[in-house]
């Protein structure tokens, strides 16, 4: 048992890594993020990472610091001199994999609340 759980924290954990380098990576590239694969893979990244990656423990943690990335992802950072733009694609595309993650972390933290735990 204590097996499974090193290894679904090593596949969480490799999900989002994957999703922060994919983030970084296809902001600075011309034209990666708006390739038609790109949404979908951070989204199924986010879900890896909602799933396996987040504790009971770690619930709020996330949920404030996933809530703060979106607020601040749709702040406006591209009015800033010369790293506006790249700091807005990053931020998007760290919104496209967070996001779901938040999802199925909050959806487990209501479950968890509703059955009285």
């Amino acid at each position: 048992m204590a097996e499974q759980k090193v290894q679904e924290t090593t596949w969480g954990e490799w999900a989002f890594f994957a999703g922060l380098i994919a983030a970084i990576v296809l902001a600075v590239s011309p034209g990666g993020a708006e390739a038609p694969w790109v949404t979908p893979t951070m989204a199924g990244l986010g879900l890896v990472i909602g799933f396996l990656n987040i504790s009971a423990r770690e619930t709020t943690k996330f949920l404030v610091a996933g809530i703060a990335l979106l607020v601040v992802g749709s702040g406006g950072v591209q009015s800033l001199p010369w790293v506006g733009g790249y700091m807005d694609a990053i931020l998007w595309n760290i919104t496209q994999f967070v996001a779901p993650a938040i999802l199925i972390v909050a959806l487990k933290a209501v479950f968890e609340m509703a059955r009285g735990r």
